[in-house]
C-alpha cells in the first residue's frame, strides 16, 4: 500500500490511552477510505506502549533523544505518505477530526493548524486546558507569534497539525523540547508556506498521571525559542529605544543643563543617559551581529538587501571620527587646565566637555572592533558558501 496519509504520535508511558487513539484513526481510515498509516515514535516508554501499538497493526519507530520534539521528529522522518498528521498519544485530541486536515492538504494547503479556541472555530471542553494555559500562557504567545512572523493563527501551541513532508523537511526544524510546536508555526511562517487553520476540540486527557508539559518551563521555553528566530525585536527595538532615549537627552544636557518642575539635571544625569545611549547602541550592534549569523546560518530567511557600505571601513571611518572628536575634547580639556595653573576647574563646564570626549573615544573603539567581526563573520560566510556542496 501507497498511503496518502501517515499519522505520527509521540508516545512516552501511554499505555493509558494509546490504544483508544489508534482504534479512533483506524476508524476514521476505514469510513472516509483513507489510505493511511500509523507511526508511534516511542521515547522510551517503559509501561508496554509499543506492544499495545504494534497488535493494534500501528508501526512503532524508536526514538532514542529524549524531548517531543525530538520524538515527533523521529517519526515524521520515518514517514512513508506525502501527507503528515501528528498529535498526542493522550486522547486529548479526537483523531475522528483528520479528514478537516486532509481535505485542506488536498486543496494546496503545505501547512494546517489546529484551533481549540472559539475564535478559530474550536471548542475546548470543561477540565481540558489549565487556566494559566487557556487565559495566560496560550494567547500571549500566539499573539507575540502575530507580532514577531506576521502569521494569522489563533493558537500557536495546538498539538494536532497538518502538513506535507516536503513542507516538512523546507522548514528544517531544530528543537528537541516542547518548543518544537513554536519552531515549527515561525518556520513556517519565515518560509512562507500555503497555511490555514481548521477547528478541533479539545478533551480532558484519560491519564491518570500527570502530563509532561511544565506551564512554567515550557512556556519559557517557547517564549525564548520565539525570541531567538527574532532578532529584530529581541534586540533592534529596544536597542532603538533606548538609543534615542539616551541620544535625545545627551545632546540637550551636553549643551545646557535642564530643569524639570524645581529638579535641575545635570553633569550626573548626562552620564547617566550616556550610560542608556551606550546601551543602546551596544544592544543594535548585537541585533545587527546576530541577525547576520542567524541569516549564515539559516536560522531566519536572508534580508535579500545588498550592504550599501562596507562594515570594515565604515567602522573604521566612524570609529577614527569620533576618536578623533573625543581626543580633540580631551586636548581642549587639558588646556583649560593648563589655563587655570593645572588647579581647580569649573566642574559644570569642564566635566561636561570630559565626559562627552571620554564617551566618544569609547563608542569609536566600539565601531572600529565591530566592523572587524562584521568583516570575520562575512569571510566565515563566504568560506560555508564555497564549501557548500
Amino acid at each position: 500500500m501507497n498511503p496518502e496519509v501517515t499519522v505520527v504520535m509521540p508516545c512516552l508511558n501511554e499505555a493509558e490511552t494509546l490504544a483508544t487513539c489508534i482504534e479512533k484513526i483506524l476508524e476514521t481510515f476505514r469510513s472516509y477510505t483513507i489510505k493511511g498509516e500509523i507511526v508511534v515514535a516511542d521515547n522510551g516508554s517503559t509501561d508496554g506502549s509499543q506492544k499495545i501499538a504494534m497488535d493494534l497493526g500501528a508501526r512503532v519507530v524508536p526514538v532514542a533523544r529524549r524531548g517531543y520534539g525530538a520524538a515527533l521528529q523521529g517519526g515524521i522522518a520515518a514517514a512513508s505518505a506525502p501527507y503528515i498528521i501528528m498529535g498526542d498519544a493522550d486522547d486529548s485530541y479526537d483523531f475522528r477530526e483528520i479528514p478537516r486536515f486532509i481535505e485542506a492538504l488536498r486543496n494546496s494547503h503545505d501547512f494546517v493548524m489546529g484551533c481549540r479556541f472559539p475564535a478559530g472555530g474550536g471548542e475546548i471542553k470543561p477540565g481540558a486546558m489549565p487556566f494559566l494555559h487557556r487565559y495566560l500562557g496560550t494567547p500571549v504567545l500566539t499573539a507575540l507569534g502575530q507580532i514577531f512572523f506576521h502569521h494569522r493563527f489563533k493558537d500557536v501551541n495546538c498539538g494536532m497539525r497538518g502538513f506535507t513532508k516536503r513542507a516538512f523537511e523546507e522548514m528544517a526544524l531544530q528543537s528537541d523540547g516542547m518548543e518544537f510546536a513554536s519552531e515549527m508555526v515561525a518556520r513556517a511562517a519565515m518560509i512562507n508556506l500555503k497555511s490555514c487553520e481548521v477547528p478541533v476540540t479539545l478533551h480532558p486527557d484519560g491519564r491518570s498521571r500527570a502530563p509532561h508539559l511544565r506551564t512554567w518551563r515550557d512556556g519559557w521555553r517557547h517564549l525564548k525559542f520565539m525570541l531567538l528566530l527574532c532578532p529584530r525585536w529581541l534586540y533592534r527595538m529596544p536597542g532603538l529605544f533606548l538609543s534615542l532615549l539616551g541620544g535625545i537627552m545627551t545632546l540637550i544636557l551636553a549643551i545646557t543643563p535642564l530643569s524639570v518642575q524645581g529638579i535641575t539635571l545635570d553633569i550626573h544625569t548626562l552620564m547617566v543617559f550616556q550610560m542608556i545611549l551606550f546601551l543602546g547602541l551596544q544592544i543594535l550592534l548585537f541585533g545587527h551581529l546576530a541577525s547576520y549569523y542567524a541569516e549564515q546560518n539559516h536560522l531566519i530567511p536572508p534580508s535579500h538587501q545588498k550592504p550599501w557600505v562596507n562594515p570594515v571601513e565604515s567602522g573604521a571611518l566612524w570609529g577614527g571620527l569620533f576618536m578623533i572628536l573625543g581626543a580633540s575634547g580631551l586636548i581642549y580639556t587639558f588646556d583649560l587646565w593648563r589655563d587655570v595653573g593645572f588647579g581647580p576647574l569649573e566642574t559644570s563646564q569642564t566635566l561636561r566637555l570630559f565626559s562627552i570626549s571620554i564617551f566618544g573615544i569609547i563608542l569609536g573603539l566600539e565601531l572600529i572592533f565591530v566592523g572587524f567581526l562584521f568583516g570575520l563573520f562575512d569571510l566565515m560566510g563566504k568560506r560555508n558558501k564555497d564549501h557548500t556542496p
